[in-house]
C-alpha cells in the first residue's frame, strides 16, 4: 500500500494518496505569523496558515459539510489538527541561539473554509515572555518529513505587533540545500518512510534583530 502521510497532525483525519510521482513536498500550506508581544518582550505567536485546495478536499473528503452541519465539523476538524500537533511542537520552532523556547498549550484554533482552500488560526502563547536580544532569537516552521511545504510567500506575510516593530526589526531567510540534499529528497519514492531531518533543510528561518539599548525595562 502507497503511503503519502500529510503530517502527523492529519494523521486522525485521512491517510492521503500521493497526488504527483513526485516525491516532495505532497501538500503546501501558505503562512502567515503575528509576532506577539512589546516592546522589550514577545508573549507568543498568532498563526494563519492556508492549505492549498487539494489538501483541503482530501482533510475534509467524508466529513458532513452540509449547511447545517457545516461549522460544528470544521470546529471538530480544528479540534483534531490542534491535538495530533501537540506532540509535534505545533511545527514551531523559537530558538534564542540553540536553546529552544517552550510555548503552553493553545486555547484552541479556529478552521474555515470560505472557498476551496481551508485556514486553520491559532494562538501559540509561550510558557513565559521572552525579553527580545540583539540578535540570536530565530523562528523555524516545518513539518519535520517535508512532505508538507510550509512557506511564507513573502516577508510582509510576517507581522511584529505594534510595540515590538519599534524595538526589533527581521530578516526571512531562504533555505540553501545542497545540490546533493536536493537530489535526495527528489529521488525519494512516494513510499519511502518519513526522513525527519529533511523539513528543515528546506525551511525558511526568520531572525530577529532588537535594539535592546532602546527597550523598555520589563515590568512583572
Amino acid at each position: 500500500m502507497r503511503r503519502n502521510v500529510l503530517c502527523s497532525f492529519i494523521l486522525s483525519i485521512a491517510a492521503l494518496s500521493p497526488i504527483t510521482s513526485q516525491a516532495h513536498p505532497h501538500s503546501w500550506i501558505d503562512m502567515k505569523t503575528y509576532i506577539e508581544g512589546n516592546n522589550n518582550q514577545i508573549t507568543g505567536f498568532k498563526m494563519v496558515w492556508t492549505f492549498d485546495a487539494m489538501t483541503t478536499a482530501y482533510m475534509l473528503d467524508g466529513e458532513d459539510m452540509s449547511a447545517e452541519n457545516k461549522q460544528k465539523t470544521l470546529k471538530n476538524v480544528a479540534a483534531s489538527v490542534m491535538e495530533n500537533m501537540k506532540n509535534a511542537h505545533y511545527f514551531t520552532y523559537f530558538y534564542d541561539n540553540e536553546t529552544p523556547i517552550k510555548y503552553h498549550i493553545p486555547a484552541g484554533g479556529e478552521f474555515i473554509k470560505p472557498r476551496a482552500k481551508a485556514t486553520l488560526t491559532f494562538e501559540l502563547p509561550l510558557a513565559k515572555p521572552k525579553t527580545v536580544t540583539k540578535d540570536s532569537l530565530k523562528l523555524l516552521i516545518f513539518e519535520p518529513s517535508y512532505y508538507v511545504d510550509m512557506s511564507w510567500a513573502n516577508k510582509s506575510d510576517i507581522v511584529l505587533s505594534p510595540e515590538l516593530a519599534k524595538t526589533c526589526s527581521f530578516k526571512l531567510i531562504e533555505p540553501h540545500p545542497t545540490p546533493e540534499q536536493v537530489t535526495f529528497a527528489m529521488s525519494l519514492p512516494a513510499d519511502a518512510d518519513p526522513d525527519n531531518k529533511l523539513g528543515q533543510v528546506f525551511t525558511q528561518t526568520v531572525r530577529l534583530y532588537c535594539d535592546v539599548s532602546n527597550a523598555s525595562p520589563s515590568t512583572k
